[in-house]
């Protein structure tokens, strides 16, 4: 199996011996190398099957590990699976608290998350990690498993919180939010772990995670004021579901009511949940050590999970030393989305929404999203679909039976008759974008000096704002060119 083999070849025993939370008595890679390392050390291993015992497994000049040392050495203890050693405090969320990745990564392979060679989290400014490889990884190349006694996940918290999780889901209901109960699910297991403090199993990877986050649902009025109207609404969405999770939070089974009431928890356990989970067959999961993968339009890994929960994590293709581990966390064409989940600009997308959001009705009626509405960023070459739709909404405006028999021709798949459309109707399709095009850029211009307006300090999104708003007004005067020299 996967992860029985990993690390075979790293290990440089006779025996060896893989620990996972299934498999209570035996020893993971990482304790192996660990005992072969330092003589005399000592081990502590816990046993979920059995949770009055304690597997404690001794190591005394010997390079040999095996299973009936490990027998042997079991003493009677009282302790829960793959329990952190508890001091009582919580996770620091001020904004200026240090991310401590280093002991994330100690506790994470102490607990059967594998690595492939070369693998690495790095930081060039000490509040952005990410994943890299140090060596060459040929395509196919394992790069990570993490067991799934280790992941979290809206199924498994379904199940540890049952009916308690009732009365909070129905506020969801009530509010048309189904959709969103399995991230609801793991923003309440990132709570109840962050309420535990330090006596959570997962206090080290909680203490790793980002204080401040620059997404949709961090955002104040004030940063929603200085974006485009596209933009805005997606950010505002999120900041919405926020908002509702909050209100679903007064009704959860937690023993310090005082955190349901916490706006800045609150707004950190939302953010985790969204930023570092992904969707997987309808389920959300979180892979302690597999959530540093920086997003890529071209990615280096792929990420899944096997029938038993466990994450796997494979190189897509050849890389090279010094990469970056990069997976895809949504539409390489359009950045917007991943600016209002995130917080980040993808700057190597090659497109961007067009921003017609007046016709959003026309763009649905023809069966197209805002995925097909593109403005190309180095080309300024605009996608079909955005000739169809606005000549659509003029046709409506000017010409109702006309528009109706263009609709046909479109939603009918009917090219021809189309085409015949768009050559009839051209100067009006393209006075119509030129009109939006340069009201665009003029409103990019007012947004963006409002935001330069704003102190830094006290908006710290102000920069990522900006980036996302010169994005846009770049891909909008390739644009622009393009009609003009039609």
């Amino acid at each position: 199996m996967f992860h029985r083999r990993f690390f075979e070849r790293k290990l440089g025993f006779d025996t060896r011996i893989t620990y996972s939370i299934s498999n209570p008595i035996t020893l993971t890679h990482t304790h192996t190398v660990s005992i072969g390392k330092s003589l005399g050390c000592s081990r502590f291993l816990q046993d979920k099957h059995n949770p009055i015992s304690l597997s404690y497994i001794y190591s005394c000049n010997m390079m040999k590990i095996n299973l009936q040392l490990a027998l042997l050495a079991l003493i009677s203890a009282s302790a829960d699976a793959f329990a952190f050693q508890a001091t009582g405090g919580m996770v620091d969320l001020s904004e200026n608290a240090q991310r401590d990745v280093s002991t994330m990564s100690q506790w994470a392979e102490g607990y059967g998350v594998q690595k492939g060679d070369g693998f690495e989290i790095t930081s060039y400014d000490g509040q952005d990690f990410f994943a890299v490889t140090q060596a060459d990884m040929p395509a196919g190349s394992p790069v990570l498993y993490v067991p799934s006694d280790m992941v979290f996940s809206s199924a498994k918290a379904g199940q540890e919180f049952g009916g308690a999780l009732g009365e909070a889901e129905g506020q969801l209901a009530a509010a048309n939010l189904q959709e969103f109960f399995p991230l609801f699910r793991v923003f309440v297991k990132v709570l109840i772990e962050y309420e535990n403090g330090e006596a959570s199993a997962w206090y080290p990877w909680l203490n790793s995670l980002p204080r401040t986050y620059y997404n949709g649902a961090s955002m104040t009025s004030a940063c929603f004021d200085c974006l485009p109207p596209y933009a805005a609404w997606l950010a505002l969405t999120e900041r919405i579901n926020l908002t509702n999770f909050k209100k679903a939070a007064k009704f959860l089974p937690l023993s310090n009511q005082n955190i349901a009431n916490d706006d800045s928890i609150l707004t950190w356990a939302y953010n985790v949940a969204v930023t570092r989970s992904i969707e997987w067959n309808g389920e959300r999961l979180i892979a302690p050590m597999a959530d540093f993968f920086n997003h890529g339009a071209e990615t280096e890994v792929d990420v899944s999970y096997d029938n038993d929960g466990n994450c796997m994590v494979y190189s897509s293709r050849d890389i090279p030393a010094g990469s970056p581990l990069r997976m895809s966390l949504g539409d390489p064409t359009n950045p917007s989305p991943l600016f209002a989940t995130y917080g980040f600009l993808d700057e190597s997308s090659t497109a961007t929404f067009c921003k017609l959001m007046h016709m959003m009705d026309e763009m649905q009626q023809l069966g197209y999203s805002f995925s097909n509405l593109l403005f190309y960023k180095e080309t300024g070459d605009i996608a079909p679909e955005v000739y169809d739709v606005v000549l659509y909404s003029v046709l409506l405006q000017n010409d109702p039976g006309t528009a109706q028999a263009f609709y046909q021709a479109v939603t009918g798949g009917d090219e021809a008759t189309k085409n015949q459309f768009h050559e009839q109707y051209f100067s009006y399709t393209k006075e119509e974008l030129q009109k939006h095009v340069d009201t665009t850029l003029a409103d990019l211009d007012r947004l963006s000096g409002l935001a330069q307006s704003y102190d830094v300090r006290t908006h710290p999104r102000v920069p990522v704002i900006l980036q996302h708003n010169a994005f846009v007004k770049e891909t909008f005067m390739k644009v622009k060119q393009t009609l003009d020299n039609m």
